[in-house]
C-alpha cells in the first residue's frame, strides 16, 4: 500500500526493564478526581462528576526528553498523575471486570495551558486548546501490573527545581481506576494501547523555561524533565 503523504510513526512508550514498547492508540484524561484539586480550582467536589478529555497520542513525551514551552500561553502548569495502560477494552465494562483490562501503570504529567483553560471555562468552550497540544503528555516507563502493587497509601508527588509542589496519595482519588474504566467505557470503546491519565492532587502551579521537573509515584519509575524555551 502506498500513501500520498509520509505515514506517521507508531507512538509508543517504554516498558520498564525490557526492550519492549507499549503502542499508544489514544490518551484519555480524567479531570476533577482529587477533592483538594477541585477545591483549588474553584469547584465543588460534592456535586461535580469526573470530566473526560483527550490528548493526541503524539503529545506523548518519553525517556525524560525535555519539553518546549508551548505556543500561545504565558501560564503553563504541571499536573502529576497516575497513568493506566490498557491491554484490552470494550464498551460498558463492569467495574468488577475492569482490572482484567489493565496492562500496567506509569507516572504521567498533564501539562496544561492554564490561561487558555480559564478562558475556555469563562466562555463555555471546550478545553482542547488548553490540554491537547504538542509535548503535553510526559510519561515515565510503564510497569506491568503483575510487577507492581499500588495501594491507597502509595504517594504521588511533583517538585520543581527541588522544591515540592504537589504531594498526595492515590487513596485521595475520588473515583478509583476500576470505577473510571467502567464510566469511561460507557462513552468510548476502550482498546488495547489506550492510556488513562487519572487526575492530579492539589498543588498545581506554573512552569518556566529552564525549570527542572521531577514527578514520582511510589513504586514506579519517576519522570525527570526540563522545560526549554519555546521555538
Amino acid at each position: 500500500m502506498s500513501f500520498v503523504v509520509p505515514k506517521p510513526e507508531v507512538v509508543s512508550a517504554p516498558v520498564f526493564d525490557t526492550k519492549e514498547r507499549f503502542p499508544v492508540r489514544r490518551i484519555f484524561c480524567v479531570g476533577r478526581n482529587y477533592v483538594d484539586h477541585i477545591t483549588e480550582m474553584g469547584g465543588d467536589p460534592k456535586t461535580e462528576p469526573p470530566i473526560f478529555f483527550c490528548k493526541p497520542a503524539d503529545a506523548l513525551v518519553t525517556e525524560d526528553r525535555p519539553v518546549r514551552y508551548p505556543l500561545a500561553t504565558v501560564q503553563l502548569h504541571h499536573e502529576v498523575e497516575l497513568v493506566v495502560a490498557l491491554k484490552s477494552g470494550g464498551v460498558n465494562i463492569l467495574e468488577a471486570e475492569a482490572d482484567n483490562c489493565i496492562f500496567g501503570y506509569a507516572v504521567g504529567i498533564d501539562l496544561t495551558r492554564r490561561d487558555l483553560q480559564s478562558e475556555a471555562k469563562r466562555s463555555g468552550r471546550p478545553w482542547d486548546l488548553a490540554k491537547s497540544f504538542d509535548e503535553s503528555a510526559p510519561l515515565g516507563a510503564i510497569v506491568p501490573r503483575k510487577r507492581i502493587k499500588l495501594n491507597s497509601k502509595s504517594s504521588i508527588s511533583l517538585s520543581v527545581n527541588g522544591l515540592n509542589r504537589q504531594l498526595g496519595t492515590l487513596g485521595e482519588m475520588i473515583w478509583n481506576v476500576d470505577e473510571i474504566i467502567q464510566v469511561l467505557s460507557s462513552f468510548y470503546r476502550l482498546q488495547a494501547g489506550d492510556l488513562i491519565f487519572m487526575g492530579t492532587p492539589s498543588g498545581v502551579g506554573p512552569l518556566l523555561p529552564g525549570d527542572a521537573v521531577d514527578a514520582s509515584i511510589q513504586g514506579l519509575p519517576p519522570i525527570a524533565l526540563r522545560v526549554l524555551e519555546r521555538d
